[in-house]
Parts: C-alpha cells; sequence; structure tokens
C-alpha cells in the first residue's frame, strides 16, 4: 500500500500500533515492525532508563530488517526532560508525542533527525500542530481507550474535519480494530491508521493475561468516558469506576478526586491485573475483539480484510 504516511515512515502499511501505558513494550513494537506496520514503545509507563533499556533490545530486535520503530511520549510526563534526552541519543526514528504542546519539543526532535507525529483531538489543535512543524498528526476520537480528548468528537467526524483542515498527513485512531474500520477510515481521507485496543490484548503486548480476558468481546456500553473534571479517560466499568462516578456524584472536587486516583492504578489495572481496584483502560471497539491474537496476525487480518472490502465495495457500482 502506498499512502503518504508508508511513504513519511518507510513502512509496508499504513498501520500504527499505538504506544500504550503498560502494553507496548520493546515486543510489540518490534513485532508490528516486522509485519509491515509501525510499532511505538509507550514511554508514559516507564522510567528513563527503563525506556532505554526498551529502545534498546528493540533495535536489536530490528537489526538488519531496515524498519523504522518509534516512541509515544506524552508531554504531562514528570520525567519529560530525561527521556527526551534518551530519544535523542538513541537515534528513534519515529517519536509520537500526545497530552501537551507540540511546540515544545517539535524542533528539537526534528533537528535531532526524528520524523515527529503529534496526536490531537480537534481541528484546532491539528492546525497548531501543523504550525508547529510537526509531519503528521493522529487525530484521535473519542472512542479511544485510555486518555482522551474533552470534546467527546467521534472518529468519524474527527478525521474527515482533520483532514480537510490541515496539508500535512493525518492518522485516524480511535475505534479502529477491524478491516472494514481501516477501510472506512481511509475513505474519509485519513492516510493510515493508529490501532490501540487490539494490539493492547495481543500476544506480544506486555498486559496482565487477566486484563485481556476482561476486554475481550466486552458488552456495548461496558466502557465509559469519566474523570473528566481532572483528564478524561475511558474505563472499564468496575469497582474503582464505581467510586469515582459515586465521588463525582456527590460533588467531589479535583483534590478528591486526584486522591482516590492515586498512583499507579493504571499499572493495577492493567499490568498488575486488578480487575476491581485498578483503572482497566480500553477502547470501546474492544467489544469487536474475541480473541487473542499475535501482533503479525493482527496486521495480515487488516490487510486481507481491506482487499476484501474493496471489492465488496466495487462490485456496487
Amino acid at each position: 500500500m502506498n499512502t503518504k504516511i508508508t511513504k513519511l515512515l518507510g513502512i509496508k502499511y499504513p498501520i500504527i500500533a499505538g504506544g500504550m501505558v503498560w502494553c507496548s513494550g520493546h515486543r510489540l513494537a518490534s513485532a508490528v515492525s516486522k509485519a509491515g506496520g509501525l510499532g511505538l514503545i509507550g514511554a508514559g509507563s516507564m522510567h528513563p532508563e527503563t525506556l532505554r533499556e526498551h529502545i534498546v533490545k528493540c533495535k536489536v530486535e530490528l537489526e538488519g530488517l531496515g524498519v523504522p520503530y518509534g516512541v509515544n511520549i506524552p508531554l504531562f510526563y514528570p520525567e519529560l526532560e530525561a527521556v527526551i534526552s534518551i530519544v535523542i541519543e538513541e537515534k528513534v526514528p519515529v517519536v509520537v508525542t500526545s497530552g501537551g504542546s507540540p511546540s515544545l519539543f517539535t524542533k528539537r526532535l526534528k533537528e535531532a533527525g526524528a520524523t515527529v507525529i503529534h496526536v490531537v483531538a480537534s481541528t484546532k489543535f491539528a492546525l497548531k500542530s501543523e504550525a508547529a512543524g510537526v509531519d503528521a498528526v493522529v487525530c484521535e476520537g473519542f472512542e479511544a481507550g485510555g486518555h482522551n480528548g474533552r470534546d467527546e468528537t467521534t472518529t468519524m467526524v474527527l478525521t474527515k474535519l482533520v483532514v480537510d483542515a490541515v496539508q500535512i498527513p493525518v492518522i485516524a485512531a480511535g475505534g479502529i480494530a477491524t478491516a472494514e474500520q481501516f477501510t472506512a477510515a481511509l475513505a474519509l481521507g485519513a492516510d493510515g491508521v493508529q490501532i490501540g485496543s487490539r494490539f493492547a490484548l495481543c500476544a506480544e503486548s506486555s498486559a496482565h493475561e487477566a486484563y485481556k480476558e476482561r476486554c475481550y468481546n466486552l458488552p456495548e456500553g461496558e466502557t465509559m468516558l469519566t474523570l473528566k473534571s481532572l483528564s478524561p479517560v475511558r474505563l472499564v466499568k468496575n469497582e474503582f469506576y464505581s467510586k469515582v462516578e459515586e465521588l463525582q456524584a456527590n460533588g467531589g472536587t479535583k483534590e478528591e478526586l486526584a486522591a482516590l486516583l492515586g498512583r499507579g492504578r493504571a499499572k493495577l489495572g492493567i499490568f498488575e491485573g486488578d480487575l476491581e481496584s485498578g483503572e482497566v483502560e480500553i477502547g470501546q471497539v474492544a467489544t469487536c475483539i474475541s480473541r487473542g491474537e499475535t501482533a503479525a496476525s493482527i496486521v495480515e487480518d487488516l490487510i486481507k480484510g481491506y482487499e476484501v472490502c474493496l471489492k465488496r465495495l466495487q462490485s456496487l457500482t
């Protein structure tokens, strides 16, 4: 497949695996890159030196293959300067930033030779990202798991708006897991897709097996966007989610919500498999994911399914 994203990144297929906390280590990143997409290491759940270890291991696993990988960096990360220094020192080829201003590090990263992509949830921030000099944007609709935009714009609407607003390549994200959804994103004008939930539940994901089993075949409506007064996040309904909702219903302050959230909730739910006390983050599209897979089989299924979708659409003419 040839799109602006495959050309920009030097990849075979316009498929990027999201850099998800507690899921996206070197095993997942290298597996997706080997399969023809772009794998990302999720820096958001790693101390700086842990991130360096994953980068080094990923480079070893991809040695001699001539394929890229990347690192996702949330810009609200507490040890941000150390992380930026590491990705520059290790010559990471692609950096995806999120959760902050794209003007903070884009120039510095590009001067170091990295391709820079920024995640946005509105056309306003897509235009700001373009002005800041990023090479592409990921427009992420509110169907996505984990941290999310406040406007609750769906991927179907947001992708069209952002494609029409900017000149740089656009990557659609949020609610994309199947070949049909992949095809729809390209039909909207996206140059590629970023997929989180399906890769979060695959064999190479470092998430706990109990978390994966909980997220397969979730009933419709089993995930909700919450904690909007702090930082919106999509969670599976559980004991922790119920406590958050109760506190919010009773007028809980930001400080009280922050105290309830505490530290390590996402690690507890995703990495350690505590399905009641932890944050169990996943996208709405988990409803469409029924089994465990490998990263390579996911990419293969998406591409084969895309070809089936094209034939079906062509048959309608």
